[in-house]
């Protein structure tokens, strides 16, 4: 006799001796393993092993294995939501902050003095180490987010400690000759008495991975005195971007 319980059996009532000692060792083995959903479909918790598939179950074309786990996981999490909800406002935020970064979508009818129809400025706020290829990948993210009809201005801001408050802009467009992808977020040598100081920025500037190199405009800059923190801004208007892919 045996003290265990009845178990179902999904072979026949004709089934051989064999076929019921297959069945019954084949029992113990699958008691054995530990359920893994419904951990295993949700990118916050999954094994990071099992991310990447995860990812590719949900739509995400621009993965980087070499990206932080957290981007990782935050990319794979809104997926599903920036592609339902595409050309919106709410799937521009999502793009931007499935990279961790901060988001900010301005419209032209939000803009003072008003700008074009069917424009906007979205600004992303780098509160964390700003690595190459970032760029390419967060324009590439929020292209994939907006309309078509849409004319996008994208800004950068960065933020360290100190009192000072310093914003740098790009005034005109640059050509595609002017433009190769290597290069960091650049760092501004400011001259000048605080409040109201100004100077300009004769070097090349590199903003992300674009080497802005040649003949660039002049960049002014101002600085005020600020509660805490620097924020510096870079404005990268809507060029074509093909050899950045």
């Amino acid at each position: 006799m045996t003290d265990e319980a009845p178990r179902d059996s999904v072979l026949p009532p004709n089934k051989s001796l064999l076929e019921t000692g297959v069945d019954l060792a084949a029992a113990k083995v699958i008691e054995r393993i530990v359920p893994p959903f419904p951990e295993l479909m949700n990118p916050m918790a999954t094994p990071v092993d099992f991310l990447p598939y995860l990812a590719a179950d949900r739509g995400v074309t621009d993965w980087d294995p070499a990206s932080p786990e957290s981007e990782r996981r935050l990319t794979t999490a809104l997926a599903w939501g920036i592609k339902r909800q595409a050309g919106t406002r709410t799937a521009l935020l999502q793009a931007v902050e499935s990279m961790e970064l901060g988001a900010k979508v301005i419209s032209w009818y939000e803009q003072r003095p008003r700008g074009v129809p069917y424009s906007f400025a979205l600004e992303a706020t780098v509160n964390r180490p700003w690595l190459l290829g970032d760029f390419p990948r967060l324009w590439r993210r929020v292209n994939d987010a907006k309309s078509e009809r849409d004319n996008l201005e994208l800004r950068l801001i960065t933020e360290t400690s100190g009192g000072v408050r310093v914003a740098g802009a790009i005034g005109s467009p640059v050509t595609m000759g002017d433009l190769t992808l290597d290069g960091r977020l650049p760092e501004y040598e400011i001259v000048g008495d605080l409040p109201g100081l100004a100077g300009g920025a004769g070097a090349p500037l590199a903003v992300g991975d674009l080497d802005l190199s040649g003949a660039l405009p002049e960049n002014e800059l101002r600085g005020s005195l600020s509660s805490d923190g620097a924020v510096q801004t870079y404005i990268i208007n809507d060029y074509d971007l093909e050899a950045a892919q």
